[in-house]
């Protein structure tokens, strides 16, 4: 007897690290809609993030974000080599299928769910989902996070187990989505092995390559009634983007690129 195809919705930011997930789905997956938000402003992400960490965080991190467009293009061979090590492709979402949208937490969002009605909604890379969408389709939303959660939710879980020395819970991990940070039941979780030549803008790769698989074993338990989440590795911590200050005090005193 041959196996269900799972048929999915995807919720997304707008990044390559989307269109690599969507392209590794395709082939297996029957997507019915791959729905990207618009990064939001500059202006109000600096507020929201002001209103969370205060003015001197802040401006590190912004700091920190205007370095790393150098630190991107020097890491830029390694990370055209995992792409290519890794199979990953960039390709566009067809038209067809590829929606627009200023936020995922809309009502226009809420009704192509409802009419689509997929097996599981797919998110990746977009802002907190409402209660609102999460409830209007009785189906799992799974997200794929770049970190070992709950010890490492928020963002770049990977450099932080790295600076911590928590080289074990270095890793990816695929969880159903709820109202939180990554607070979600964890599906499956899988530890990466970091190599000399990487650094801050190749350890997502990793992440990613190793987050594909479960991605897609996950969606077939939801079609084969076998979706079953569990607690994963304590203690719950919400991570932040480092500030220029941290990334250059931890490169020196740990050689965390």
């Amino acid at each position: 007897m041959s196996r269900r195809i799972p048929r999915i919705v995807m919720l997304c930011g707008d990044g390559p690290s989307s269109r690599f997930l969507y392209n590794a789905l395709a082939g297996e997956m029957e997507i019915l809609a791959v729905v990207t938000e618009r990064k939001p402003s500059a202006r109000s992400m600096i507020r929201y993030r002001v209103s969370q960490l205060g003015w001197f965080t802040v401006i590190g991190q912004l700091a920190f974000i205007a370095f790393n467009r150098l630190l991107a293009r020097l890491q830029r061979r390694r990370s055209d080599a995992l792409i290519l090590r890794y199979g990953l492709h960039a390709a566009a979402p067809p038209e067809a299928i590829a929606h627009q949208v200023d936020s995922i937490n809309t009502a226009a969002v809420r009704r192509l769910l409802r009419k689509l009605d997929p097996d599981a909604v797919v998110v990746n890379g977009t802002r907190i989902i409402s209660r609102k969408v999460i409830d209007c389709i009785q189906r799992p939303f799974i997200n794929t996070h770049a970190g070992i959660t709950p010890r490492y939710r928020g963002v770049h879980g990977g450099y932080w187990a790295l600076v911590h020395d928590d080289v074990e819970n270095c890793g990816v991990t695929v969880h159903l989505v709820d109202a939180g940070v990554d607070t979600g039941g964890v599906l499956y979780q899988q530890r990466i092995r970091i190599e000399d030549s990487d650094g801050f803008n190749t350890y997502p790769l990793h992440q990613l390559a190793a987050g594909i698989p479960l991605m897609k074993q996950a969606l077939h338990d939801v079609v084969d009634g076998t979706l079953v989440s569990r607690d994963g590795v304590s203690p719950s911590r919400l991570w932040y983007h480092p500030t220029l200050g941290q990334y250059l005090r931890y490169r020196l005193t740990k050689s965390v690129r």
